[in-house]
């Protein structure tokens, strides 16, 4: 019989695992896409969008095989009780979820229990037995603001990993910490977190 830490076996081998990206109205969202890719290429992927997020991200710049989910997904699939309930299902379909860039704003309803679109509704209603990431990116005021602080402390206390910024020539002509880490550093970071946990039987492919 399968010990229930172990991975399920598809025609002989691990399934790859499921990562859910979402990505809030930051700049950094220009990003996304490379984020994704650099994820695909490893893992099953998904994608969230927020609506000021789309100002910034290339649609026809995301890997063929990412689904984009918007806040109008999130209403059209629902006609009658008994159809499923997108945050809902996008939650039980991922075995991690990153966000990448982290805005200021959703930081703020994130950490004061909010839930106004898909990606904070999927937020919301996550398991937190698996994990979370957040990759923030805000202007270096915004990140040194007090309230950044206080809104950091509630996610770490739900179980939410924080991926910090950098400091660099941000978006907006300042210097200094808030740009979002590289996608290559959140891939990576996220990648060795997984097989680490799943070395120890920490995580469970259902």
């Amino acid at each position: 019989m399968t010990s229930e830490m172990e991975p399920v076996q598809i025609n002989g081998a691990p399934r790859r695992p499921r990562i859910l990206l979402a990505a809030s109205g930051s700049v950094a969202s220009i990003k996304f896409a490379n984020l994704c890719r650099c994820f695909s290429e490893w893992a099953e992927v998904k994608a969230v969008a927020t609506k000021p997020s789309l100002h910034f991200i290339d649609k026809a710049s995301l890997p063929e095989d990412v689904i984009l989910y918007t806040d109008e997904e999130e209403w059209s699939t629902w006609k009658k009780i008994g159809d499923s309930v997108l945050h809902i299902e996008l939650r039980r379909w991922a075995d991690i979820m990153v966000i990448a860039p982290l805005s200021a704003n959703t930081l703020g309803k994130i950490a004061g229990g909010l839930c106004d679109n898909l990606l904070t509704c999927i937020v919301r209603a996550w398991d937190y037995n698996k994990p979370l990431f957040v990759a923030p990116a805000m202007n270096t005021l915004m990140w040194n603001n007090p309230f950044t602080e206080r809104h950091l402390m509630v996610i770490d206390e739900l179980g939410i990993s924080l991926i910090p910024p950098v400091s660099k020539r941000l978006a907006c002509g300042d210097y200094g910490n808030g740009a979002m880490a590289e996608p290559s550093l959140i891939y990576s970071t996220v990648r060795l977190f997984y097989e680490s946990r799943s070395q120890s039987g920490g995580i469970n492919l259902a």
